[in-house]
């Protein structure tokens, strides 16, 4: 079976049982495997079988659970259509399109209108449906990218019409009911008939208009076999305002409680208005990476100069990028110097210089020179767009300790109905006698307790505990160049208890580098004399000892001589004629070999290689003129990286296929716990699993190809974002950057997370624990209940948005 999966964007969530409504509900179409719904991020991630389901069925057995699907609209001129054929053809072939709801194109107007899911299809996709379809099409309605932003904004601007209507018929209704309760109006107002009637006429609108969507939530969620947030909502009301109508009526003596059910709904309606706001700017991380692409791109074509928009840029196109431009898509350099801030991608602020053949990529920001490239990746190829993929991938995920949360919410609901029950019983059987001059009946007083009990509990804070730090947590890390694939591997960085490091690439450069320059006592010259004659005569050598002698000699921009007489003895070195002077490069090998008497420098080159150097030799007129020592460097950082994983109370080990020898001493120069030597590429999953048996919880970092198995076998895989892509595939963590401070980094971001959700979790438990027996007791008047069922929800998106600030 080929498996598809696509994401959705569902509307009219409001807790955690509408998460699992709407899973369940997508679970029962045909050829589903897996449904995973998130409630912060709005979103449904569907793996099915293509043949046995399409989209439709999706779309149908949401909008069947009574929720919607965000579409966009996309207003298209359409150029070059001759007849109406060509626009029903144009329909058509957009119609066709995964994602495209609807498609309409008029040939009178030459204009094409098309519903899409903007997480299946983009405008700039479709406008290349259009080209290929042989059309041209000119957007006139706005960007495409952020249509799923406009359909939640028109839900957010909804219901703060619907708070608007609400505050303007409950705070009077509030202050009327008020003066009436503490004796400030005259009692023949107060009691009369006719302000009842009143009262009635403030409290409809908000019963029937503003709580509308409490009443059709409710009742889909009934149809479907569940009781979410809606359900508790329009009992509680409910039972209020339908209490006080035969009141009002005069059927029955007592008091009326319009008011209280106009301000449960009133204030409920606050706190969802202010938690949507708060949710949409969980993902601001994400619309940030987005904004970041440049709009426009300036390609050669035919030999002109075009400015084009970036979506049409085409793979192999010359692109043009002057200072201080962003460069719009991915490529490689052909021409030109210049220093790129890669910022948004690494997190790292030093410019990266580039020159031909090195890789650019879209969105960065070219800082000084001209530069052409070659377009390699366009649209969702690239880099930026992979990025964003990644990020949306791991907010839309659930973290292992959310399936709890889920199975505790499933029976939150009618566990609080059952409980308003018992209250109800509790306070009308067995509740303490009423004083012989109450105003209210025991039939009332277990009313209202029964209302507080249903309107105090709130599923959505345990909803949004989990997704909402997940949803600023990742995207943190991504703003930071850590690439968190998934919330599980978020959840799971904080709890490692050892990081196992790859050597080479990963510590280290991975390509060797000249470190130390050792002149013996009767040569006569000086350290750049010595470099230039043994560069000189490695010029024509392809072995990387002697291309870190000949690099080192050009940062010293040392004037080399043409060798003459170029010979190379394999295993030894190289040996050639050097403006008349006998020049031999090599090791000590060869100089022993040769029988020359090194002397001290035999004792120097033996320091050297204790210090996991490589003690080149270099004789000149068959005498030693020097010892050139060529290491492996370490990165920038790597030590000050494992000294941070230490102070953080974790063990760090290096892994390494190189000898004991050369392994221990960069272990000791870095500051590693353990030493893992001599492994060979394919035993490294093996060694990681020797560690998980004793106990460990074990992070790998790497970044090559032999790394793969290591990093899939860790309970927490960490590429390195320079490395190979087989190895950024692996691995759940990506940290875009070289620097291995990025490590610790990522553990910490995993640890803040974790705090925050446990601090979410705790609230949210800790509240329906603490505030719904006190409801029960009748220690809670409903409209308090209402205030703090409002801001528990608040409480808990406020606090994980408080991870954006953190600094690492």
């Amino acid at each position: 079976m080929a498996e598809k999966q696509i994401t959705l964007p569902i509307t009219g969530m409001t807790c955690a049982n509408c998460v699992a409504t709407v899973e369940r509900s997508l679970k029962k179409v045909q050829g589903v495997e897996s449904a995973m719904v998130n409630l912060s991020s709005e979103r449904a991630t569907v793996v099915f079988d293509p043949e046995l389901a399409g989209l439709g069925d999706l779309l149908g057995r949401v909008e069947r659970a009574g929720y919607g699907v965000a579409a966009g609209e996309a207003d298209l001129i359409i150029r070059r259509m001759s007849d109406d054929s060509d626009a029903r053809r144009l329909e058509k072939a957009l119609a066709s399109l995964e994602g495209v709801l609807d498609a309409q194109v008029s040939y009178a107007s030459e204009k094409a209108r098309v519903r899409y899911i903007p997480t299946l299809v983009s405008q700039s996709e479709l406008r290349r449906a259009v080209a290929g379809a042989g059309f041209e099409a000119v957007e006139s309605g706005g960007t495409g990218e952020d249509a799923e932003a406009k359909a939640r904004q028109a839900e957010i601007d909804q219901q703060r019409r619907l708070l608007t209507v609400g505050l303007i018929f409950t705070v009077p209704l509030f202050v009327l009911a008020m003066s009436g309760d503490f004796g400030l109006l005259p009692m023949s107002i107060s009691h009369s008939s006719w302000i009842r009637w009143v009262m009635l006429a403030m409290a409809a609108p908000v019963q029937f208009y503003v709580g509308r969507q409490y009443y059709e939530g409710a009742f889909k969620a009934l149809r479907n076999g569940a009781a979410n947030m809606d359900v508790l909502v329009a009992l509680g009301s409910s039972a209020a305002f339908f209490y006080s109508l035969p009141v009002t009526f005069g059927w029955i003596g007592g008091h009326v409680y319009y008011e209280t059910a106009a301000v449960i709904l009133t204030l409920i309606k606050i706190g969802k208005l202010l938690e949507a706001r708060a949710k949409g700017r969980t993902s601001e991380a994400i619309k940030k990476l987005m904004g970041l692409q440049a709009k426009t791109a300036r390609v050669v074509r035919g030999g002109e100069e075009l400015d084009v928009a970036v979506e049409d840029v085409r793979v192999g196109d010359l692109v043009l990028v002057r200072p201080g431009e962003k460069v719009p898509v991915d490529g490689v350099v052909v021409d030109g110097r210049t220093q790129v801030d890669e910022s948004m991608l690494t997190g790292e602020s030093l410019p990266v210089e580039k020159g031909p053949g090195d890789a650019v990529t879209g969105a960065t920001l070219n800082k000084v020179g001209l530069i052409r490239f070659e377009a390699t990746r366009i649209g969702k190829e690239t880099a930026l767009a992979q990025i964003v993929r990644l990020v949306e991938e791991a907010q839309g995920s659930k973290a292992p300790v959310q399936k709890l949360v889920d199975q505790i919410s499933a029976v939150f609901v009618p566990v609080v109905i059952v409980l308003a029950l018992l209250t109800f019983a509790g306070w009308l059987l067995w509740g303490p006698p009423l004083a012989v001059n109450a105003d209210v009946s025991p039939f009332t007083r277990a009313l209202i307790n029964m209302v507080a009990v249903l309107v105090i509990a709130c599923p959505c804070a345990m909803g949004l505990a989990t997704p909402t730090a997940v949803m600023v947590g990742t995207g943190r890390g991504a703003e930071m160049g850590i690439l968190l694939k998934s919330s599980e591997a978020l959840e799971r960085a904080g709890r490692i208890s050892m990081v196992v490091l790859d050597k080479t690439g990963t510590i280290t450069r991975g390509q060797p580098a000249v470190t130390d320059v050792i002149l013996a006592p009767s040569f006569a010259g000086d350290e750049d004399e010595l470099l230039r004659l043994a560069a000189s005569v490695e010029k024509g050598s392809e072995h990387p000892l002697g291309e870190a002698i000949v690099a080192e000699a050009g940062q010293r921009e040392l004037k080399l001589a043409d060798p003459s007489g170029f010979q190379a003895e394999v295993g030894q070195g190289v040996r050639a004629e050097v403006e008349g002077r006998r020049v031999r490069v090599g090791s000590l090998r060869m100089a022993e070999n040769s029988g020359l008497a090194l002397g001290e420098m035999a004792e120097r080159a033996r320091q050297l290689q204790n210090e996991a150097k490589t003690a080149v030799v270099v004789m000149v007129d068959e005498t030693a003129a020097g010892v050139i020592g060529i290491a492996d460097v370490t990165k920038e950082g790597s030590s000050e990286a494992i000294a941070q994983l230490h102070r953080m109370g974790l063990q760090v080990a290096m892994i390494t296929g190189d000898n004991c020898q050369t392994a221990e001493a960069i272990g000791r120069q870095v500051g590693v716990d353990r030493v893992l030597a001599e492994v060979l590429p394919g035993d490294k999953a093996a060694e990681i699993a020797k560690l998980q048996a004793a106990g460990q919880v074990v992070a790998m970092v790497g970044d090559g190809i032999n790394d793969a198995p290591a990093l899939a076998q860790a309970d927490v895989g960490m590429a390195i974002g320079t490395g190979t892509d087989v190895a950024m595939a692996t691995a759940p963590v990506v940290l875009m950057s070289g620097d291995l401070r990025g490590v610790p980094r990522a553990v910490q971001l995993s640890r803040k997370t974790l705090r925050v959700i446990r601090e979410n979790l705790f609230w949210a438990f800790f509240y329906n624990v603490l505030l719904i027996p006190a409801a029960a007791f009748g220690l809670l008047v409903p409209a308090l209940a209402a205030a703090a069922m409002a801001f528990s929800s608040v409480f808990v998106v406020s606090n994980s948005l408080r991870l954006r600030k953190m600094k690492l």
